[in-house]
């Protein structure tokens, strides 16, 4: 027993030290947070009741049936509902019938309230995409921010551990009398301004790792992170077309443009169903009813007061009605024209709410083409100057080893290879992201591979 329960603790123990040590892939993050995130869950909600509207709206077609049964007593004057006779005395009596209405023609309304409601279930479709689309960008962009924080975390601690073996150098040099006890000073103020950094990107690490644990609503934040991702710029088709050519594009598949699409055709539906109002209503009813009462009546072949049974009144007072009936709309105080115009200028303002998400889309892809461009650009430009800068530091280096520069225009010479590798890493994930976003507007799914 208690080697099974040491097997037990065993297996358990590694379950968790798994489950701490997952490291997340971004399709990984992507899947997640689409299935935990709770304004997605809320969307699946509003799109559940939009299947129930349709529903509802079938109904509509069907023909509604209820059945009703009352007993009651009576003492003084009275009417026998069996004889329609009136009564002094105390009289029990039981009625109970079936009725069933259908509605035969109303105006084309039921047949445009069950397309609207198949309508809003696809736009609620569209709206729940979009929403997952907005998800999986912000995920997206928060792994790359942990991604850009922990590459510039590595870089700082490699400019670190270079600085240190100068403040070696340097310390020896100053004992040996080669420098003066200045310059040992400036070389160990650059190392805690390192060290400051490095102890602010490690927050930094840890911040982008909390957004993007809380964009997949996980609280372990002290176990969440990412997996290991060596990330360069990655070629794409996507930079050899025209915004024109992304945008024409992007109105095809884009979830914001086709929900402000279903809009239009809801609200010009809206508008036929209360234009269907002007129009007359037809509908048809069948009843179906029978009644009991406990009185004696003369029976005229034996002479004598007799009381039904139960049973046998139920048959012999028994009776259907039927009918039809016509409602023709002759004037409502203007209701019905009123919600008409109503729905007319809804229909307009989703026509140009859609123009507006247009341009919005527009907007924004020129926007994306720009930065990709300029970020690019800059990606290329921080490259350079860092490749001059390192080139500068070694010569300053040189310099500074055999007393030819001084400490303080060495570290100056230094903190700018610093400043031009940070450029590097911010330029080259902003391009990066920048590009995936291009990409994600042209249809293509967000990879970092």
């Amino acid at each position: 027993m208690k080697f099974k329960l040491t097997i037990l603790l065993l297996i358990l123990a590694i379950g968790i030290a798994s489950a701490q040590q997952k490291k997340w892939t971004l399709e990984e993050c992507i899947i997640h947070a689409e299935e935990n995130n709770i304004s997605i869950a809320q969307f699946e909600l509003d799109l559940e009741n939009a299947k129930i509207d349709r529903s509802d709206a079938i109904g509509n077609f069907l023909p509604d049936a209820n059945a009703s049964i009352s007993a009651s007593g009576n003492t003084g004057l009275s009417f026998d509902p069996t004889t329609q006779e009136p009564v002094t005395t105390t009289i029990y009596t039981g009625n109970g019938g079936v009725t069933s209405t259908v509605n035969i023609f109303n105006g084309m309304r039921n047949i445009n309230r069950l397309r609207r409601a198949e309508m809003n279930a696809l736009a609620n479709q569209y709206r729940l995409d979009d929403l997952k689309d907005d998800i999986r960008l912000n995920v997206a962009n928060a792994y790359l921010r942990i991604i850009s924080n922990k590459e510039t975390l590595v870089t700082q601690k490699a400019q670190f551990a270079v600085t240190e073996q100068d403040l070696k150098r340097t310390a020896e040099l100053v004992e040996a009398g080669v420098l003066p006890k200045g310059d040992l000073l400036e070389i160990e103020a650059t190392a805690a301004g390192q060290e400051q950094q490095i102890v602010n990107t490690e927050n930094l690490v840890l911040i982008s790792r909390i957004n993007l644990a809380q964009l997949l609503q996980i609280t372990d934040y002290e176990n969440f992170d990412i997996a290991e991702v060596d990330l360069e710029v990655p070629p794409s088709e996507v930079a050899n077309k025209t915004p024109k050519e992304i945008f024409a594009t992007a109105l095809t598949f884009r979830n914001d443009i086709k929900l402000s699409e279903s809009n239009v055709e809801l609200a010009e539906q809206d508008l036929k169903i209360s234009k269907g109002a002007l129009l007359p209503t037809l509908g048809a009813f069948f009843n179906y009813n029978t009644r009991y009462s406990d009185q004696e009546r003369f029976n005229n072949i034996t002479g004598m007061l007799e009381r039904e049974s139960f049973t046998d009144q139920l048959w012999l007072n028994d009776g259907i009605s039927y009918g039809a009936r016509l409602d023709i709309p002759i004037f409502n105080r203007f209701v019905n024209k009123n919600n008409i115009k109503r729905n007319q200028i809804n229909v307009m303002r989703a026509e140009l709410q859609l123009e507006q998400d247009k341009l919005l889309l527009e907007t924004d892809i020129n926007q994306a083409y720009v930065d990709v461009s300029s970020f690019a650009k800059a990606y290329q430009a921080a490259q350079k100057t860092l490749e001059a800068r390192r080139l500068a530091y070694d010569y300053s280096k040189e310099r500074y080893e055999v007393g030819l520069m001084n400490a303080f225009e060495f570290s100056q010479t230094q903190a700018r290879v610093d400043n031009a590798e940070a450029d590097v890493i911010r330029t080259k994930y902003n391009y990066i992201f920048q590009l995936k976003v291009l990409e994600f507007y042209f249809g293509l799914p967000i990879k970092l591979n």
